[in-house]
């Protein structure tokens, strides 16, 4: 056989060889990036442990908290870190429990944000002044939450333009980008990739994946049944991507 033929021989098991350790290498990262979910029975449902810092969010449904006693729950490496709560819905409504929650969850060191529930087919303007007078954000307090999942026969154009202007309102009056919160459908079928810029908190349930959805997310609710000591009723279990340095710099300076 010619060194010639020996050379091409032996670059050819080369390549072989770095192909295998690349594919060996991919299917290794893919396993890492696999979530696991293990099932507590205190939480009540399955939890994906890849994420170090988890979350509630809650309204006037869930009634009277103990936020000393949802503080102090731990299980393993998990306990409640953040909490979402809402406080106005529409140019009128205010959750009846939002003030009690509002102060509470801070006594008891827990990490808040507060949303609003957005109809297209109201004001915009006249719905960031009821969440504005209700909500007095505070350093440590997360970003105001656009709660858009609801299109009232509007088109996505109406959705995309009203939403637009809460949450411009928003940015001005707190001087942050705001958080919108969403699902997978109703984030690609009316807002899409011109509000790909603000932050997004996406609802998708009952999977033993990640949201599918293209663009990224910071957190994800991905329960709506489970428990958590001192609240009666079942709650949203929302999970942060990122540690609790990253959660604490989202939050308002």
């Amino acid at each position: 056989m010619s060194r010639k033929k020996q050379s091409s021989g032996s670059f050819f098991i080369l390549l072989v060889l770095l192909g295998l350790a690349a594919a060996g290498a991919w299917w290794w990262l893919s396993r890492q990036q696999d979530l696991e979910f293990v099932r507590y029975e205190e939480f009540g449902i399955d939890m994906p442990v890849n994420y170090s810092v988890h979350g509630i969010d809650i309204s006037k449904f869930q009634k009277d908290i103990n936020w000393m006693a949802v503080k102090q729950m731990q299980v393993d490496n998990i306990r409640i870190s953040f909490a979402f709560m809402k406080a106005t819905e529409g140019i009128t409504r205010q959750d009846a429990t939002f003030k009690r929650n509002w102060v509470k969850a801070r006594q008891a060191g827990i990490i808040r944000g507060a949303y609003h529930f957005f109809y297209a087919t109201r004001d915009p303007l006249k719905q960031a002044i009821n969440f504005r007078n209700v909500v007095e954000l505070e350093s440590g307090d997360l970003p105001p939450v656009l709660d858009i999942e609801v299109h009232n026969n509007q088109s996505p154009a109406v959705i995309r333009s009203t939403a637009k202007i809460w949450l411009e309102e928003m940015e001005k009056v707190y001087g942050v980008k705001p958080i919108i919160y969403t699902n997978v459908n109703f984030y690609e079928k009316y807002l899409g990739s011109e509000f790909d810029k603000y932050p997004l908190w996406v609802a998708h349930y009952y999977q033993k994946d990640r949201p599918r959805i293209n663009r990224k997310w910071v957190f994800w609710q991905h329960s709506d049944i489970g428990r958590v000591n001192g609240i009666r009723a079942r709650v949203d279990f929302n999970v942060f991507k990122g540690d609790s340095a990253a959660l604490v710099k989202l939050c308002l300076p």
